[in-house]
């Protein structure tokens, strides 16, 4: 079973969602047999390049005052410790995230993409210093595993793996997401927002049993029987509840 997930780096409930779809996947009895996908999704592809903004414009840009900002940094980092993760509530930077995208591709070449992405999170949203300094990005990269020869030429060719952050990107597009955290899984079962990890783990329980052949039981009287209920809808969960999207496959 495939579980696709877009997100951006710079987003503080793609951080809160990862570590709620790991304590999800962790409880689920197949997980051995589950492929994560991580896939790219720029929330403000529109950024420089060249130097990041501070909290306080990026607050302004979205309408708030600097006092609203804190608040909401402040809820975030309540629900974020509640999962276990370190939030720095000072205001971060924000950057343009598309390089990063593109270190995510060269780590999922080499099979450490889900241990780069937790880095890149906890660098953003737990490390005093910023997510966009080119050797912040190389340091999280080796530690994660890679060569460090080759992640400073992928950051050096701005073309590298460029195509595949603009496929992803484009997919996303096509299948109607307009924000992450956005969950993928099996392309049946679309999960938006982070949601509990109690939801997660009742949509990776009725995916699974979706997949499996049904079991016919024949009884003394030789009547046939199935044990699959046929429920295929999850119910709703507030705002960014869980719905069903259409068979892609």
């Amino acid at each position: 079973m495939r579980v696709e997930i877009w997100s951006d780096i710079s987003c503080p409930w793609c951080f809160i969602g990862k570590a709620r779809f790991k304590k999800a996947l962790a409880g689920f009895p197949h997980r051995e047999h589950v492929e994560v996908v991580h896939r790219s999704f720029e929330l403000d592809p529109h950024l420089a390049h060249t130097r990041p903004t501070t909290g306080a414009a990026h607050a302004k840009k979205y309408g708030m005052t600097p006092a609203q900002a804190r608040a909401a940094e402040e809820n975030l980092a309540h629900i974020a410790r509640k999962e276990g993760l370190q939030y720095l509530v000072d205001f971060r930077d924000h950057g343009n995230t598309f390089d990063l995208h593109r270190l995510l591709h060269l780590a999922a070449a080499r099979g450490l993409q889900d241990e780069l992405l937790t880095l890149f999170y906890e660098g953003n949203f737990a490390a005093e210093r910023t997510i966009y300094d080119l050797e912040h990005q190389v340091d999280l990269a080796v530690r994660a595993g890679l060569d460090e020869a080759e992640v400073r030429a992928v950051l050096a060719d701005k073309q590298a793996y460029a195509n595949k952050v603009r496929r992803d990107e484009a997919e996303a597009a096509q299948l109607g997401v307009t924000g992450v955290p956005f969950f993928l899984i099996d392309r049946k079962y679309g999960l938006a927002g982070a949601q509990p990890t109690e939801v997660v783990a009742e949509v990776l329980e009725r995916a699974w049993a979706e997949r499996q052949p049904e079991l016919m039981i024949i009884g003394a009287d030789d009547q046939a029987g199935c044990d699959a209920d046929g429920v295929c809808d999850v119910p709703s969960v507030g705002a960014g509840g869980t719905t069903r999207g259409p068979a892609l496959t």
